[in-house]
């Protein structure tokens, strides 16, 4: 089990109380206007904080310290919160659009609002109910974030919305990609740049560094960050299809049974022949554990797992390599470092 450094739970703890505070008043002004409202802000609540690693908050604290920040001021608490409820967005509606049942361990919030649907014996299609709610939820997450970006500086702002319209455009190739089955590992790579590298790590060192009134150390935070959230993403395909459902909070194989566009997948399939590529050709489809089973032993047999692991190694000995080139204050390229380390090595 990978060990969560300090320099992810610290800022972690004081983003868990600035968001705590965000959802009490939210929940107050709209209780107020009718009690029903408080169920999907209530369900927002505990999405937010139902054991998120608070790694987007993480990189824009450190990103605003690297550009000369107070390592204990609050100057990035509010963009920090965006962030995270800019990643709920983001996840609940990608659990609608994958159909995922669960995430984390628990219901997910369109599975919640199906339960609820057929409790009450509503009138509808209890999925179609479920999926219009938690879309919502998910509309109501990004309006809160941007409200927590407020009237910020143009430089603030033009990261915040970057990373919006990355993380949209990536997630429609992501889409796109999954009902095609057609993603080369390139292509993989194109909506990892977007999806996960740019919001996950590179936009949240920017934001930091924004808010620090340092913009123009952008580049040399791309070249830490992009590396490094391909690196994070690689992990995360892998631990898709091979992690532990106790650790990652989702079934064994998970990425296999929706067909997810990844690196790992691609290479698999461009290394395999004829008897191989038929065991591949199940990925999206209606699979068992068998199934998944036979689909990993190709993903070994092919040496797919072997070349995602290289490209992962290679690509965090670029992001620390990168770091050398950035300000160091308050231990701030330590903090990189550890973080890095971190990221790439988690099993969760």
């Amino acid at each position: 089990m990978s060990t969560v450094p300090a320099q992810l739970t610290e800022v972690a703890s004081l983003v868990d109380g600035a968001l705590a505070e965000v959802f009490a008043a939210e929940r107050a002004t709209w209780r107020e206007l009718d009690p029903a409202l408080d169920t999907p802000l209530g369900d927002l609540e505990d999405f937010v904080g139902g054991g998120g690693k608070r790694i987007r908050p993480a990189y824009c604290h450190w990103g605003w310290v690297t550009a000369g920040g107070a390592p204990d001021g609050d100057g990035t608490l509010m963009g920090a919160c965006a962030l995270e409820l800019l990643h709920a967005f983001a996840l609940v509606h990608d659990d609608v659009m994958d159909g995922s049942p669960t995430r984390r361990g628990s219901a997910t919030v369109w599975a919640r609002f199906i339960q609820r649907h057929e409790a009450g014996r509503w009138a509808g299609e209890d999925r179609r109910f479920g999926e219009a709610a938690a879309i919502l939820v998910g509309d109501i997450a990004m309006v809160m974030a941007d409200r927590c970006i407020g009237n910020a500086a143009p430089p603030v702002r033009a990261v915040w919305d970057a990373l919006r319209t990355e993380l949209n455009m990536g997630q429609y190739l992501d889409v796109l990609g999954t009902v095609t089955g057609e993603v080369t590992a390139d292509g993989a790579r194109t909506i990892m740049r977007n999806k996960t590298a740019g919001y996950t790590i590179v936009r949240p060192l920017q934001l930091g560094a924004a808010l620090a009134g340092q913009p123009e150390l952008a580049d040399d935070l791309a070249a830490h960050g992009m590396p490094l959230g391909i690196a994070f993403q690689l992990r995360d395909d892998m631990l898709g299809a091979f992690g532990d459902s106790e650790r990652t909070g989702k079934p064994v194989g998970d990425d296999l049974t929706e067909g997810k566009p990844t690196v790992l997948l691609a290479l698999a399939r461009e290394r395999a022949d004829a008897t191989q590529l038929e065991i591949l050709d199940k990925v999206g489809g209606r699979i068992g554990a068998d199934d998944i089973a036979a689909i990993q032993q190709v993903m070994v047999d092919t040496g797919a797992v072997a070349a995602s692991e290289a490209e992962t190694e290679q690509l965090l000995e670029e992001a620390l390599t990168a770091i050398g080139a950035l300000p160091d204050h308050n231990g701030s390229r330590d903090a990189l470092r550890v973080l890095a380390d971190y990221v790439v090595e988690r099993d969760s």
